[in-house]
């Protein structure tokens, strides 16, 4: 598989490491990793899981009005995050949480609209923070009222133009819930999140309708100029975001292998 990806490039799974430092030999995972594949009784096992209480999800969930918001009649199940890994379904590339991890997954719906349409999934772990919760909420509520591109084309687009598949996923519309569910459950968003609701400030985000209709140009016009912004204010950004949760260095900066 041949990408649109110089060595020392940021790679485009996201992590923020050079792509030589990371998926450089190992292509084929940032496929597989977004086009999930689904196995034979998929649906009978996901379905099965127990539902979980885990931190603010039942008072986040219960108090979503998801019909008055989408227009769509879906309810929302948490089940494990463990637990949906030990089927297998995870994804390659994708790993169980460690323990006191915070850490959620949107199921695919894919895997498990044909036998329980009335549902969508999320998988989260024990220790589960507001600012995850509120991440995947909001990808749940961007699925039903957008109807966004599935991660199968967001994967696809991120590898053949270099864009962070982060930055393909995370669209203006994406944010613009994540600020809606930040407002109104009071939450502190961690480092990711608060950078992305700083772009969408500054209308730096990208649109689901450049990614829905494919338009490289649009897309890689206005990826450039959200990096250069980035780069630009990389001090101001820094300050907004060394101290909260999954702050891993100043913008823009990478670490090589084994350090």
């Amino acid at each position: 598989m041949k990408l649109n990806v110089g060595r020392n490039d940021l790679c485009p799974c996201g992590s923020g490491k050079k792509f030589k430092n990371c998926h450089l030999g190992r292509e084929m995972e940032l496929m597989l990793r977004r086009d999930e594949p689904l196995s034979p009784g998929a649906a009978d096992l996901i379905c099965s899981l127990p539902e979980v209480d885990y931190g603010r999800g039942p008072e986040m969930v219960g108090a979503l009005d998801i019909e008055a918001l989408t227009g769509r009649r879906t309810k929302v199940r948490l089940v494990d995050l463990s637990s949906y890994h030990k089927l297998g379904f995870g994804g390659a590339g994708r790993r169980p949480p460690r323990a006191g991890q915070s850490a959620g997954v949107f199921i695919n719906p894919v895997k498990t609209r044909g036998l329980d349409p009335d549902h969508l999934y999320l998988a989260v772990s024990r220790h589960v923070s507001d600012s995850t919760l509120i991440h995947q909420l909001a990808h749940v509520l961007h699925h039903l009222a957008d109807d966004p591109p599935g991660p199968d084309v967001t994967g696809r687009i991120s590898l053949e133009t270099g864009i962070p598949v982060e930055q393909v996923e995370h669209t203006a519309q994406y944010a613009r819930w994540l600020d809606a569910l930040r407002q109104k459950f009071e939450v502190e968003p961690d480092a990711e999140d608060a950078i992305v609701l700083y772009l969408l400030e500054r209308e730096l985000l990208l649109s689901d309708a450049w990614v829905a209709a494919d338009d490289r140009t649009e897309m890689l016009v206005h990826a450039e100029r959200m990096m250069r912004h980035m780069r630009q204010h990389a001090t101001e950004i820094d300050e907004l975001i060394k101290s909260r949760p999954g702050y891993i260095g100043p913008v823009g900066e990478t670490k090589e292998a084994g350090e």
